[in-house]
């Protein structure tokens, strides 16, 4: 017990003190993950609304398909991401294996079903009574999709925070692509799990301490926008 208060003591320390280490990680963390997010909603909320709108054959496969992905273990695309860009893999000569980048491509695709699913979803929520309201009155084809996307943007909203989370909290990816390179792709999951290993007890509660915080922040803005 001694030894967690003081390893607490001394991570509170690093902290308030903005230790450069801690500052460091926590950057590139935030800058990898909100690029992945940023990414990922800019391809699935227009795929999302494109699946939700067009009437085409297999959709509910597709759709099924894409939930079924939700679950999908972040190791399985680690080591897919890790093929495609391994000195063997289709894009080898980018050299973007144990690179920043070459996480962000990972958690890319690790959140992007979730993004495509839960647009597709919002939409269906509000979409058939509008749809038949906005036909009603008068409204073209686009102004219906523009009113439906307005109405459902708050929900749209939450699963953009939804997918941010997940791929902050993630582990597999930033391993298997990143490699985990201090200085280089060393992201909060990862150094948690090393520095623990290694006994180094209060970065690790440190760094514990700020995902929490991000986690609560998460919880925070998800709150608010289900409120209005």
């Amino acid at each position: 017990m001694n030894e967690f208060l003081n390893g607490m003591l001394q991570a509170i320390n690093l902290i308030l003190t903005l230790n450069p280490e801690l500052v460091e990680i926590t950057t590139r963390t935030l800058f990898i993950s909100l690029s992945a997010t940023f990414i990922a909603a800019l391809i699935a909320i227009p795929l999302g609304g494109l699946i939700n709108f067009k009437k085409f054959k297999g959709k509910r496969s597709l759709i099924n398909l894409i939930q079924t992905l939700y679950s999908l273990p972040t190791v399985l695309v680690g080591l897919f991401v890790f093929l495609l860009l391994s000195q063997q893999g289709v894009f080898g000569d980018l050299n973007l294996l144990f690179t920043p980048t070459g996480m962000i491509i990972g958690q890319t695709l690790l959140i992007l079903p979730i993004l495509i699913g839960f647009t597709i979803t919002a939409l269906k929520t509000v979409g058939k009574d509008l749809t038949d309201l906005s036909i009603s009155l008068g409204a073209s084809e686009f102004q219906t999709i523009y009113t439906i996307m307005r109405e459902a943007k708050y929900a749209i909203m939450a699963a953009v925070i939804l997918g941010f989370g997940r791929a902050i909290s993630e582990v597999g990816v930033a391993i298997m692509i990143g490699g985990n390179i201090r200085g280089a792709t060393r992201v909060i999951t990862t150094t948690i799990s090393l520095e623990t290993s290694k006994g180094n007890l209060e970065l690790s509660i440190a760094l514990g301490i700020i995902l929490l915080g991000i986690a609560l922040i998460i919880n925070l803005m998800l709150n608010q926008i289900q409120e209005n």
